[in-house]
């Protein structure tokens, strides 16, 4: 079983950064696949960004390419999103999900995702 935990996010203006961090419990995180989502109120969880164990595969959803950086650090159990040049439609609800360990190399699919976090809301004003 894993767990996942979001945290970083918070209100900033538009063309500022944020960096949002999910933690991780136990081993099994490390050897996951790793992904962000995000969720507007009354919208589908729409994919954003998935980085798989080892790094070896990084996936970024179209709007964010160029902007948003996920990164991992085993030796913490963490995942990050660096997210640059904020745009008011990133405003969402940030969800931080892990497939099974050594099972999917990207998680585009949300299907794909086996545990989630509760979210971290992110808000970029114009």
């Amino acid at each position: 079983q894993v767990q996942v935990e979001e945290s970083g996010g918070g209100l900033v203006q538009a063309g500022g950064s944020l960096r949002l961090s999910c933690a991780g419990s136990g081993r099994a995180f490390t050897t996951s696949t790793v992904g962000w989502f995000r969720q507007d109120p009354g919208l589908e969880r729409e994919f954003v960004a998935s980085i798989s164990w080892r790094a070896s595969n990084i996936f970024y959803a179209d709007s964010v390419k160029d902007r948003f950086t996920i990164s991992r650090d085993d030796a913490k159990i963490t995942v990050y999103l660096q997210m640059n040049n904020l745009k008011p439609e990133d405003t969402a609800l940030y969800y931080c999900c892990a497939g099974r360990s050594y099972w999917y190399s990207d998680l585009r699919d949300v299907a794909r995702c086996s545990y989630w976090g509760q979210g971290t809301q992110v808000n970029v004003s114009s």
